[in-house]
């Protein structure tokens, strides 16, 4: 079986049309209802119609969009977004009011994450464990030498590889939520140059459980990572760490 290959360039032009619109609509410079078109779209990036059109059909989607012939391509208003999407994520922590949608995304992840600790210690193999602890241990280096990015890593490694050790396709699939999370503040400068011991411990504690299978420990301490950085975000509108 043959694959097609996208031309590198091509492929960076439709990124750069389907960021350039997604931001735009995300914060409202091109506000629900406004009709927009294949050939203004082409214009203003400088790609051809085909790279256009497969824009925004990807924008489309995620709810941001609506073709229907002879009226154009309409802005879509947010309750159609579809919210989950880790570029819109990403699109509205660069625009929007961010301590809002931390909150918002806080709320969500209080929701999910915890039940996964705890199924996490009752599923994770010895190796989703010892990567768990690897990376809580790397958060402590990391966070002790300020290195933000490393420690960001180490994160995102211990927050995929909860949510896969859960053993449910549903927690797995939101992975790209809390990785969008975790990024934004980090890279919007949301964090504190030396992060809260408090949250990386908790990240140890949560490790500990899932491996000594005491899943009400799990559940308990995810719970105690997500309420620390969501306390501190509705009352200061900035990020801590999660």
């Amino acid at each position: 079986m043959y694959g097609v290959t996208i031309p590198s360039n091509v492929s960076a032009l439709h990124d750069n049309v389907l960021t350039g619109i997604g931001a735009e609509i995300v914060s409202g410079a091109l506000p629900a209802g406004g009709v927009i078109n294949l050939e203004g779209v082409g214009a203003q990036y400088g790609v051809s119609r085909s790279v256009a059109r497969e824009a925004v059909r990807v924008l489309e989607s995620m709810g941001l969009v609506a073709s229907r012939r002879r009226v154009g391509i309409t802005i879509q208003p947010a309750a159609r977004w579809n919210v989950f999407d880790p570029r819109i994520i990403r699109w509205r922590l660069e625009s929007g009011d961010r301590a809002a949608q931390l909150v918002s995304l806080s709320e969500l992840r209080r929701g999910f994450e915890p039940a996964a600790a705890a199924l996490a210690a009752r599923r994770a193999d010895p190796h989703q464990c010892r990567i768990m602890a690897a990376a809580a241990s790397d958060m402590v280096m990391h966070g002790r030498s300020g290195d933000l990015e490393s420690y960001l890593l180490a994160d995102k490694v211990f927050h995929q590889t909860l949510l896969e050790a859960s053993g449910n396709e549903m927690f797995r699939a939101l992975n790209g939520v809390v990785a969008e999370v975790l990024a934004g503040r980090t890279h919007h400068g949301m964090m504190p140059e030396t992060p809260n011991p408090v949250a990386i411990a908790l990240h140890d504690e949560v490790a500990r459980a899932i491996r000594l299978r005491d899943e009400m420990a799990a559940e308990r301490a995810m719970r105690e990572i997500i309420d620390e950085a969501m306390s501190h975000v509705s009352s200061t509108g900035e990020g801590s760490h999660e």
